[in-house]
């Protein structure tokens, strides 16, 4: 292509919009276009690059003996109430744009496919002989990010590839599951990517196990936890660890202190010369579940610890049918507003204890009818510890389980895991954080949808039984702005060979120099015809000016037709490292060849 003919607008200024470096330049590069709040066009350049992560997908995935189809975006709400996610993606998440037709019918538009693939399963899936089955699309999906922010990363409307298998038992779906980490592995590591695999949370999705995979940059929305040798790492909101040994408590017996101005576990023990492992921290959260009902959760946690508000969900999802409900709509610590609602009298936050008694609650009961009360595991072997009173500016010290306290029934891990903390494989491990962005998920969901829409198989005894499934996911597009975000300098892009929109430029830097033209365009035909995907920057520009367009757009290789011709030589400057040599101009096409299949490990 020449740069003269194509759809190509470079910027000096960064975009008012962008916050992060990938967004700035891939807008400054001309790759894409804003168009609304979340919305992108991918241009000429940008749609290069899409093309190639998805062959690469394509290749690995058709590897495996996935086979790909083409479901539909437009979706009947039927199937999603059927799973029981409707109320879920257009309440509680609020992320799915959801529509009625002129017939009166719901419809979404598909974050996702699980709904839409189990429905096609259960209408033409009759026997194991047709297991184990796995079916991929590469298509557009839409989600209605409440804010939409830095650029294709967390867009409203973005290019994924999403996998479902089908199998006859667990043993199979584990199989396909290993399958999938690997053809990840060598999807990312084809596209050039720096990535580490992490176990996950399985969020709104489902399932008994998953794992995301993370693009490393500075500017990952994601924390990840790890360990240096190797054999641990998670998603912060996974993630597991031992905590910091407790250190003992100084009171020996119970009483209650005057602790004024200690609304914070840090002034508590202070004032009282304490460790902060020696508090139970007492911390009350408002959940909304999807059938209205609102339950106050109270959690008892070690002073040192934080909640993490994601094993608190999953928790209390798992807990909906004691509220004869389905899903959890919505979590939150409840501001004065909110209090005001249920409360029959004013709470002592900052001083709350274990044994909050109901009656702070008002006679609203068929609203909310008690605290449900958890403890997490960290406050369990806990002795003479300090605690809140219910009074504010008081607090007791010297407190037991058993004696002054009642431990809850419910006895869970929801707290935080951080850097700093023992891995739990090996407590001489310390937990390290990176910064992750997340670009493919694989679950295994087993029979969660299966059950809910009635899509079984028949086994070799006649047994009619759910199908297992799993699901797998790969987001192209946010995997080509993670790789921005993972390299370039101050310059401009630097793209990975394999995923790059042309694998060189040639640049003349003055047009009106005839044996200049000539020997670009002679090298332009060549290193097509040989393979190599080649730009001509044949525009009436100064030659400082193709040049800073060139290292901003990223092309991995530039050939400069300069005065070096005049000994038969060009200019080749690799973009990675900026390194610069003549060659013999007949010796290009053999050199660039020879480099590019380096890159490409062929």
């Amino acid at each position: 292509m020449q740069l003269s003919q194509m759809l190509f607008v470079t910027l000096r200024e960064e975009p008012a919009e962008a916050e992060i470096p990938s967004h700035k330049l891939l807008v400054r590069a001309g790759y894409i276009r804003r168009i609304g709040s979340g919305i992108y066009a991918y241009l000429p350049l940008m749609w290069r690059v899409l093309q190639k992560i998805s062959q690469i997908v394509r290749e690995e995935m058709n590897a495996t003996g996935a086979q790909e189809c083409l479901l539909p975006q437009l979706q009947p709400s039927d199937l999603w109430r059927e799973s029981g996610r409707w109320d879920t993606y257009t309440k509680a998440e609020g992320i799915m744009f959801a529509l009625t037709d002129r017939q009166e019918r719901e419809l979404g538009l598909g974050p996702t496919h699980e709904e839409v693939i189990t429905t096609i399963a259960k209408e033409m899936i009759r026997s194991y002989r047709q297991l184990p089955l796995n079916l991929y699309q590469i298509q557009t999906k839409f989600r209605d990010e409440i804010r939409p922010r830095f650029g294709l990363m967390r867009g409203r409307e973005f290019i994924m590839k999403d996998a479902y298998s089908f199998s006859a038992d667990e043993e199979s779906l584990r199989a396909i599951y290993q399958d999938m980490d690997r053809a990840y592995c060598k999807i990312f590591r084809r596209c050039g990517l720096a990535f580490r695999a992490v176990e996950a949370d399985s969020g709104a999705i489902g399932g008994s196990a998953s794992q995301e995979f993370m693009v490393l940059a500075d500017a990952g929305e994601d924390e990840v936890l790890y360990t240096e040798d190797g054999k641990y790492s998670a998603n912060v909101e996974k993630a597991i660890s031992l905590p910091p040994e407790v250190e003992p408590s100084p009171f020996k017996k119970y009483e209650k202190l005057e602790t004024p101005g200690t609304e914070t576990i840090e002034k508590l023990a202070k004032f009282l010369k304490c460790s902060t492992t020696a508090v139970v921290k007492n911390v009350l959260y408002e959940a909304l579940y999807d059938n209205g009902t609102l339950v106050l959760a109270l959690v008892h946690i070690r002073g040192d610890q934080d909640v993490n508000e994601v094993k608190l969900q999953n928790e209390l999802v798992r807990l909906a049918p004691r509220y004869q409900a389905k899903t959890l709509l919505a979590l939150r610590v409840p501001d004065e507003s909110a209090q005001q609602k249920w409360a029959a009298k004013p709470l002592p936050l900052g001083y709350i204890a274990p044994d909050l008694p109901d009656d702070y609650i008002s006679s609203v009961k068929d609203v909310i009818s008690e605290f449900l009360r958890l403890a997490d595991k960290t406050v369990v072997d806990l002795k003479n510890f300090v605690t809140g009173a219910n009074e504010s500016g008081y607090h007791v010290v010297g407190a037991n389980w058993g004696k002054e306290f009642q431990l809850p029934e419910l006895v869970v891990d929801i707290r935080k895991a951080r850097p700093g903390d023992r891995a739990i494989h090996d407590p001489s491990q310390i937990l390290q954080s990176t910064r992750g962005i997340e670009v493919g998920h694989i679950f295994q969901l087993g029979t969660k949808y299966s059950q809910a829409m009635g899509a079984t198989y028949t086994n070799e005894q006649g047994e009619e039984l759910p199908l297992v499934m799993g699901c797998y996911g790969i987001g192209v597009s946010r995997l080509a702005q993670a790789a921005v975000e993972q390299s370039y300098d101050k310059d401009g892009i630097i793209w990975p060979v394999a995923i790059a929109p042309y694998h060189a430029i040639v640049v003349i830097p003055n047009i009106n120099d005839r044996e200049q033209v000539e020997v670009a365009q002679k090298l332009y035909h060549e290193l097509n015809r040989a393979g190599i995907e080649t730009l001509l920057d044949d525009r009436d520009e100064r030659a400082g000016v193709k040049f800073k367009d060139a290292d901003l757009i990223g092309i991995p290789y530039r050939i400069v037709t300069g005065r070096a011709i005049k000994q038969g030589k060009v200019e080749l400057v690799e973009r990675a490292g900026k390194q610069s040599q003549e060659i013999a101009i007949e010796e290009v096409v053999t050199n660039l060849r020879a480099r590019i299949d380096e890159a490409l490990n062929l």
